[in-house]
């Protein structure tokens, strides 16, 4: 866990994830927030599996959004920065850094915005338990 409500993940590039002018290409930065989200939430003692089959819930992307600000290299060691930016009952937005690991530079941030489900798809109320470890770290605890 790192300050001010953010969790950490960390992922090195892999020479696949660069385009032809060796740089990461830019659809890579979705697959790192997920990433990113997923360790949120074991960081909170949750796992992603645990809340789809013994909550029969989900929580869908329907928003992403992402700025670049500099490039990602082969090798690179990247730190995936996520927080839980703002949430309701009903819709989570998580919030994302990714950072370069040598020196700190910024590389690309971002948005995504989730609706939790049920497994039919239809909109459903995160479950309490959730609830609580979310707020606990949106205030940054």
């Amino acid at each position: 866990m790192s300050g001010t409500g953010y969790n950490d993940a960390r992922v090195r590039v892999r020479y696949a994830e660069t385009d032809q002018m060796g740089v990461v290409y830019h659809a890579n930065y979705l697959m790192w927030f997920e990433v990113g989200r997923v360790e949120l939430l074991r960081s909170l003692g949750f796992e992603y599996k645990q809340m789809e089959v013994e909550d029969g819930i989900g929580i869908a992307v329907v928003e992403v959004s992402a700025r670049y600000k500099s490039p990602a290299r082969f090798d690179d060691e990247l730190i995936i920065r996520t927080r839980v930016k703002t949430m309701r009952s009903i819709i989570i937005k998580f919030s994302y850094e990714v950072l370069r690991a040598r020196d700190g530079v910024l590389l690309c941030e971002g948005e995504t915005t989730h609706v939790v489900v049920d497994k039919a798809m239809k909109k459903s109320v995160l479950p309490e338990k959730y609830v609580t470890a979310m707020q606990a770290m949106e205030a940054g605890n």
